[in-house]
């Protein structure tokens, strides 16, 4: 069955990445004293500046703790948004109990990267938008690590259908097969962890959270069809592919979809339009000199 594909460009963000929509929503609800404290959390690169655009924009000071083998590209522009940076280990379990010690610490309030309803309601706000912009979608693709993207939109698609009466569109989530905690979560119905030591493996570095959030996975649980991995050959041909064919740009964590909708169709439910959501444009330099200069070898 012939389809369309129309990706959801999240890179036309101010920071980048779909990032900002949980961040801002989070920190935007915090009291004056709450501000005046600080805002914390742990990401590894696309939710520290979310963070830190927001703190920036309310006022407060930002602190995100971030691993050692964060992309350069991320760290820096963080760095420049005002944030202060703490290092650690590659493992999301390190990060995130750094936070906690942090935030015990100082009194900041933590601005989870995905577990968190405010963090979850404001990524819902992509979806609605995907309704907005295409009303006849039948698939929406996103991509999922700590399950905050995705269980936002499934959640906003799913519930605005409903209160309006219409048919919902399928949501899927797309990971990497080297890091597919999330599909043997949602297969198994039961919450499951990875090593940091496999997540690691891929070269999306924005989908290598060892697990899903309990609250992501709750909301997915319910509202989410079905996930599908995806190889890394396929991401970086499907980024080959964005930067040969459109104006975006495309980091390798928000080329899945499209890697899923274009390599793993026999996989996915029938659909006419497919909205493919491109996560997030932050790019690192090195890797884009490497793919243009390797062309696309496109088995599309």
């Amino acid at each position: 069955m012939p389809f369309e594909i129309y990706l959801k460009d999240e890179s036309a963000q101010p920071i980048g990445s779909f990032k900002l929509r949980g961040a801002y929503n989070k920190i935007a609800q915090l009291t004056p004293e709450q501000l005046k404290l600080g805002v914390i959390t742990y990401s590894s690169g696309n939710h520290a500046q979310g963070v830190a655009y927001a703190a920036r924009a309310l006022g407060a000071k930002a602190v995100i703790v971030m691993p050692e083998n964060a992309p350069p590209v991320k760290m820096e522009a963080t760095k420049a948004l005002g944030a202060e940076i703490v290092l650690v280990g590659p493992a999301s379990t390190e990060r995130r109990l750094k936070a906690e010690e942090l935030e015990a610490l100082h009194g900041y309030t933590m601005v989870p990267p995905y577990d968190d309803e405010a963090v979850i309601a404001g990524q819902a706000t992509c979806g609605i938008e995907i309704l907005e912009q295409l009303s006849d979608v039948g698939l929406v693709l996103s991509p999922v690590s700590g399950g905050g993207l995705l269980s936002g939109v499934a959640t906003g698609i799913k519930l605005v259908c409903e209160a309006e009466g219409r048919v919902a569109p399928q949501v899927w989530g797309c990971e990497p097969e080297v890091s597919a905690d999330a599909k043997e979560s949602f297969d198994t119905k039961t919450l499951v962890e990875w090593p940091a030591a496999k997540t690691t493996r891929t070269l999306a570095d924005g989908l290598r959270t060892q697990s899903l959030g309990e609250r992501n996975f709750a909301h997915i649980l319910r509202f989410v069809d079905g996930i599908v991995t995806v190889t890394e050959d396929e991401i970086r041909e499907a980024m080959k592919i964005i930067l040969r064919a459109t104006a975006l740009v495309a980091e390798p964590s928000g080329a899945v979809t499209l890697a899923a909708a274009l390599f793993h169709a026999h996989e996915l439910p029938e659909a006419e339009k497919i909205v493919a959501i491109v996560s997030g444009g932050n790019l690192d330099p090195t890797l884009r000199a490497e793919l243009v200069a390797e062309g696309s070898s496109s088995r599309v």
